[in-house]
């Protein structure tokens, strides 16, 4: 089954407004932050808004499993290079295994069908 590129998209720019969620979140420092605590909220509505326009047309399961393994990967990266959070050989193991994971569902036509 082949994905539709404009859902296929969508996906990408949620996943990228929850990443930069997120990381304000991280920066709100407990919502204590205006601006970073408004760029919180409004990302995090965004995501969910697009995240449900690309679910109009891919199944739940591919959509989630790409959402959260991506973001947290994409998290994860930020975390360590942004933030100074401690890195260590098996967290990053974890991060290429969620990418693999991530790349096989693609590849193996883990969408399923519609």
């Amino acid at each position: 089954m082949s994905l539709p590129t404009s859902a296929l998209l969508l996906l990408g720019f949620a996943i990228v407004s929850e990443v930069v969620a997120t990381a304000a979140l991280r920066a709100s420092e407990g919502f204590s932050r205006p601006g970073p605590s408004v760029l919180t909220v409004v990302g995090y509505g965004v995501a969910f808004w697009l995240m449900g326009q690309a679910l109009r047309t891919l199944p739940v399961g591919y959509t989630y499993a790409v959402w959260s393994g991506v973001g947290t990967a994409l998290v994860a990266v930020i975390g360590w290079v942004y933030f100074r959070d401690a890195f260590s050989w098996p967290a990053l193991a974890g991060v290429v295994l969620i990418i693999g994971g991530v790349a096989l569902l693609n590849v193996g036509g883990g969408h399923g069908s519609q």
